[in-house]
């Protein structure tokens, strides 16, 4: 079992309760704004870009949240965070004779970067992993683990812990005015990725190939109609045409919230389970899961997440597990992560293979993993695949939901169910 990241605090928490009390003060900020105007986004648009560090690495799901809903908070312009000692580092440069300080192309010192005065952290959570042979003592780094033969494995104890780190935007720092082309490179990153056609509605083609092609974990019908639901006994996502939709970027985070409930599967990352009837708890759960899902799904791709209408009577009952429940912010946000990283891996797959080989690739094999649920996907045929994170390993479980759970589409006012 991984241990607290405990520190010396006058409150006697924990860093890791600290950073969960601070994720649940930002969620339940931004619901109370919401429930005043839930017609407004998950994050606005200066925050619509995935947060990355300065090594252009992506925080995942749960991190990412917290970032995107701090930076709209503060009003900060970049997505780009680091720590106080990668910060520090930008004024000097390493070599075989040690640190000397940083100088322009002119060889000339250029401009400390600091912090700026009365800045204060925001936390992020990272696990990392100790792979210990349990014969010979031996470590090796967990990317070589996910490598080994399942029989490797077996040989190795792997020791999960939880570590908190404190980032500070690019915003909180002098770097505007010390490395004003540094800054503005990532200012202008911050605008996201749009696809757009030449009518002006947004155009996803990786998503768009998924529907045509039958490309997701399970079938995806546009239907004429106002519903769109996901089916748990069926296992198919109903939604309305494309065309019924004020823009496609609607059409597309509609869809995501669906892809999301559809990743809870029994037999995928099993979350939807008997008993979450309309109007419990574990339902109200499970949509906020699916719209954090479809929100930073969509963020990913530069489009706005809103609320869908009937997932805005949830705001009340959202808020007041925020407040009850300690746990309650944490398990939501793991699934988040995962349920997110399961839908990008396969997004991201597809879009691969569009760009290598256009849309009349061949994607069998795609097709294939997905329906069976393996967790590898190739960006081109009969080459090495990438491996899916471990967190959404398929947990083996027999249980049997009959129930088909169905969410209504933004401008029906009741949704609908059936057994």
């Amino acid at each position: 079992m991984s241990k607290k990241n405990y520190a010396s605090n006058a409150d006697g928490l924990s860093a890791e309760d600290r950073a969960l009390n601070t994720f649940a003060d930002l969620m339940i900020d931004k619901i109370t704004n919401m429930q005043q105007d839930w017609k407004k986004p998950w994050f606005s648009p200066q925050s619509v870009q995935l947060p990355r560090n300065l090594n252009g690495r992506f925080y995942n799901g749960m991190n990412s949240i917290v970032l995107m809903l701090m930076q709209e908070k503060k009003g900060w312009q970049t997505s780009r965070y680091a720590t106080f000692d990668r910060i520090a580092g930008l004024n000097f440069t390493k070599n075989k004779d040690g640190k000397t300080a940083a100088v322009d192309k002119d060889g000339n010192k250029l401009p400390h970067v600091s912090i700026l005065k009365g800045e204060k952290s925001t936390p992020v959570m990272l696990t990392t992993f100790s792979c210990v042979n349990a014969e010979t003592k031996e470590r090796i780094k967990y990317d070589d683990y996910k490598l080994l033969s399942e029989a490797e494995r077996a040989k190795y104890h792997v020791y999960p812990k939880l570590q908190v780190y404190n980032v500070f935007n690019l915003d909180q720092t002098n770097l505007r005015e010390s490395r004003p082309e540094m800054y503005q490179s990532y200012l202008d990153e911050a605008e996201g990725r749009k696809f757009e056609s030449a009518e002006g509605m947004k155009d996803f083609p990786a998503l768009d190939a998924m529907i045509e092609k039958d490309l997701y974990v399970c079938p995806i019908k546009p239907t004429r109609g106002d519903d769109a639901y996901y089916s748990v006994s069926k296992d198919v996502i109903v939604v309305p045409e494309k065309a019924q939709f004020i823009d496609g970027e609607s059409f597309y985070s509609n869809l995501l919230h669906e892809m999301g409930h559809a990743s809870g599967a029994p037999s995928r990352l099993d979350r939807l389970k008997p008993g979450q009837s309309f109007g419990s708890a574990a339902y109200a759960r499970e949509e906020l899961v699916a719209e954090l899902t479809a929100a930073l799904v969509s963020s990913q791709y530069g489009m706005e997440k809103h609320v869908k209408s009937d997932s805005a009577a949830y705001l009340k009952s959202w808020l007041d597990s925020l407040h009850e429940d300690p746990t309650f912010i944490k398990s939501t946000l793991l699934d988040v992560k995962r349920a997110s990283s399961f839908i990008s891996q396969r997004l991201d797959a597809v879009n691969v293979r569009l760009e290598r080989y256009g849309w009349d690739a061949d994607f069998s094999d795609i097709r294939k993993q997905n329906k069976t649920f393996t967790p590898s996907f190739s960006s081109k045929p009969s080459q090495q695949s990438t491996t899916v994170a471990s967190d959404q390993t398929v947990k083996e479980d027999n249980v049997k939901n009959e129930q088909t759970e169905q969410v209504a589409a933004k401008n029906i006012n009741q949704p609908r169910f059936h057994r």
